[in-house]
């Protein structure tokens, strides 16, 4: 009865070092850098393109409700997000089973979940849609990919990069809005492309991505029984919330990331801020005496020209903090998009009532949740880094419990007062619930953490800011006896 488990496990082990000492060229992590940059192209899209098209999708689904209230919609949306809390029991599975079978098939779900909405012809299919995308798009393993993948010291400007890569490809959204969008009606149009594009590149990474080295290494040790702390573990939501539980650093990173998040409303109604912010300023200057008929036409127009810069925006968002993180500090980089994520809400959004151009308009809303997002992309990068590799996909899974609790505070304060206020009310109750999480989660970073520079990610044992914990608290008693 013992042979057959430990066959199985032998077999395991050959083939895990099979694919470990397997030669690569110098081109394959180039290449394998281009796959995951078309992946995260996806991504990016199955993420924004509902809230880019939120104002079109609230006025023609929900019309002959008599409610076109983006509220209504987002209060639709939020039967998605069971779906997305199931991703802390999915996301663990990359611990046993390896990174690149949920790579492929995160990609493969988004795609289907965009075609879904694309064929969709009534609020439940649309759910049902929104459900899949939802599933599937917060597990993020190409960003796991990059972490496993790129050198040590290169880590997050090569994520930076590839993120601004991304949102850069976030583009072919307004260009489709352009091309098949002539009445707001027709905004299903806009779905299949992308939709296509994410099916052909989830076929691509089954056919071209290998596994990383990384996990090969932990899984042989944890196969073996090898390793220390938590590379010897098995992965899950279980013993992953136990060695968060255990680990200061960890803890308070979770913390961090649910402060965070509490702007989440930011970045899914920065689109009805441009919208309303465009249509009461023509309103308020003569231009139209009615707020519907103003949202309509700066939905055809204004609107379509700002989001052709706003992921040029994003790009630059994303890309600047990678730099920034790696020349300075994990903390410097989060302290600076911060700030700038503020800084450019105050601007996209008082521009857009002041009748800017769009194009700048665009630009400074895609700017301004590029540097928001960059602030979450980095407390994540410093998540991934604080845990072990068996752990790694673990405990960033988990991590969605934090980031859960975050998006449901942001939710339960800032929906009920935009359905009560209406649409125009969206810029002033996301800036309230936005600063107060970033001004938290910062002050948590400097306070209560450890940077991760440059760290070896196959060498964490999570055990290393404990050490120093210990030994500046050891200094500080010998200092205070000393002084005595």
């Amino acid at each position: 009865m013992k042979k057959a488990p430990d066959n199985r496990i032998q077999k395991e082990i050959l083939r895990r070092s099979r694919q470990l000492n397997a030669p690569r060229s110098r081109a394959y992590l180039p290449f394998l850098l281009i796959i995951i940059s078309i992946v995260y192209i996806t991504d990016e899209i199955a993420s924004q393109i509902g809230t880019l098209m939120k104002t079109e999708i609230a006025n023609d689904m929900l019309a002959h409700f008599g409610n076109s209230s983006v509220g209504v919609l987002d209060i639709l949306s939020m039967i998605s997000v069971p779906f997305m809390a199931l991703g802390i029991f999915y996301k663990p599975l990359a611990d046993r089973f390896g990174r690149k079978p949920f790579l492929v098939i995160n990609t493969l779900g988004m795609s289907l979940g965009l075609m879904i909405i694309y064929i969709s012809g009534s609020i439940p299919m649309y759910v049902i849609g929104v459900c899949i995308i939802q599933f599937f798009v917060p597990h993020d393993m190409q960003a796991v990919y990059i972490m496993e993948a790129a050198p040590d010291k290169h880590r997050a400007k090569i994520y930076s990069v590839i993120k601004c890569a991304a949102m850069l490809g976030v583009m072919l959204i307004p260009a489709l809005r352009r091309i098949f969008m002539h009445e707001t009606s027709q905004w299903r149009r806009v779905y299949i492309i992308p939709a296509v594009v994410g099916l052909v590149v989830g076929f691509a990474a089954l056919f071209f991505a290998k596994e990383t080295d990384s996990f090969n290494k932990a899984r042989i040790a944890n196969l073996k029984g090898e390793g220390s702390d938590g590379q010897g573990q098995n992965g899950g939501l279980i013993n992953a919330l136990k060695f968060v539980w255990k680990h200061k650093q960890l803890r308070w990173l979770y913390l961090a990331l649910a402060c965070s998040e509490t702007g989440f409303i930011l970045t899914i109604d920065y689109q009805v801020i441009m919208t309303y912010g465009y249509a009461q300023g023509f309103v308020a200057n003569g231009r139209f005496t009615d707020l519907a008929m103003a949202v309509e036409s700066v939905g055809v127009n204004e609107i379509t020209s700002a989001l052709f810069m706003f992921p040029v925006g994003c790009a630059l968002g994303q890309l600047i903090p990678g730099f920034i993180a790696d020349i300075k500090s994990r903390k410097a980089a989060a302290l600076s998009v911060s700030l700038a994520a503020v800084a450019l809400f105050l601007g996209f959004s008082l521009g857009a009532k002041a009748g800017f151009n769009p194009y700048i308009v665009g630009f400074l809303a895609g700017a301004c949740i590029g540097t928001f997002w960059a602030n979450v992309d980095i407390i994540n990068l410093m998540t991934g880094e604080s845990a072990p590799t068996a752990l790694r996909s673990s405990i960033l899974a988990a991590a969605n419990l934090a980031t859960g609790l975050g998006i449901g505070l942001s939710y339960g304060i800032s929906l009920p007062l935009i359905t009560v206020f209406g649409n125009t009310s969206v810029a002033v109750v996301a800036l309230c619930v936005t600063i107060p999480g970033l001004i938290a989660a910062f002050a948590i970073l400097v306070s209560k953490t450890h940077d991760t520079n440059g760290i070896d990610l196959s060498a964490v044992t999570g055990e290393e800011w404990e050490q120093t914990a210990k030994n500046a608290s050891v200094k500080a008693e010998e200092a205070e006896i000393a002084l005595k």
